[in-house]
């Protein structure tokens, strides 16, 4: 049985601790995801949802517990040590794509993979490459502002996985589109995961959309249940 790609042990997070106002978000939440499965995420809008993503994704950090990715303890890790990491093994997605508007949607993928150290002629064909797989080829040198939403999208889903990441996280990468648009870019996203054996984690509130992924957990009084 391969490394499950990432594992949460007994996360804890709370705001404002020590306070009488503290807000206990976390509570001992446990999750695996395998290579190559996607597991959808969903919960009411103010759950935790995005606080789970964000400390699965290195970006914060629990009061307690553990996050694995690709077998690796990142705790007790040096924030040198998390950077690297959450730049090389992690992708994300958002609702809302983030992309820089200055910078085509060939220069939006290649910027991360030149912040990993990648020549830029090698950066270069990865994004393309990426692009024609999303069918963007012909729109890698405009810039977000003369792309449609979708597309903006497609090109946020290529600039996560630019750097060949282990593991993508997704915080509602949909929610921001109309009905036909979140479903060819949700079949990309899919094929992708398919394709590069990426596991993926997606917060989702589309649940025809968690009915599609692998299962799907959600999150009951701060910890994570598998959905019935």
């Amino acid at each position: 049985m391969s490394e499950a790609a990432l594992r949460l042990s007994g996360i804890e997070k709370g705001y404002l601790r020590g306070t009488p106002g503290e807000v206990i978000v976390l509570r001992g939440a446990d999750l695996e995801v395998a290579p190559g499965e996607a597991v959808a995420l969903v919960a009411p809008s103010g759950a935790g949802k995005s606080t789970l993503l964000h400390i699965a994704g290195l970006l914060d950090t629990p009061d307690a517990g553990e996050v694995v990715i690709g077998g690796e303890a990142m705790q007790s890790r040096s924030d040198r040590r998390r950077t690297i990491a959450r730049r090389r093994e992690v992708g994300f997605i958002y609702q809302f794509h983030h992309l820089l508007p200055e910078f085509t949607a060939l220069e939006n993928i290649v910027l991360p993979q030149l912040a990993n150290g990648v020549a830029p002629k090698a950066a270069g064909e990865r994004a393309r490459a990426l692009l024609a797989r999303v069918g963007l080829a012909a729109r890698a040198d405009h810039r977000p502002a003369a792309l449609s939403g979708g597309e903006q999208q497609r090109v946020a889903f290529c600039r996560a996985l630019a750097n060949a990441p282990r593991l993508l996280l997704a915080d509602e990468p949909t929610g921001n589109l109309d009905p036909d648009t979140s479903e060819r870019v949700f079949a990309v996203l899919m094929e992708l995961v398919r394709e590069t054996g990426l596991a993926a984690l997606i917060a989702t509130h589309n649940l025809d959309l968690a009915a599609r992924m692998d299962r799907t957990v959600r999150l009951d009084h701060g910890r994570v249940v598998e959905a019935a």
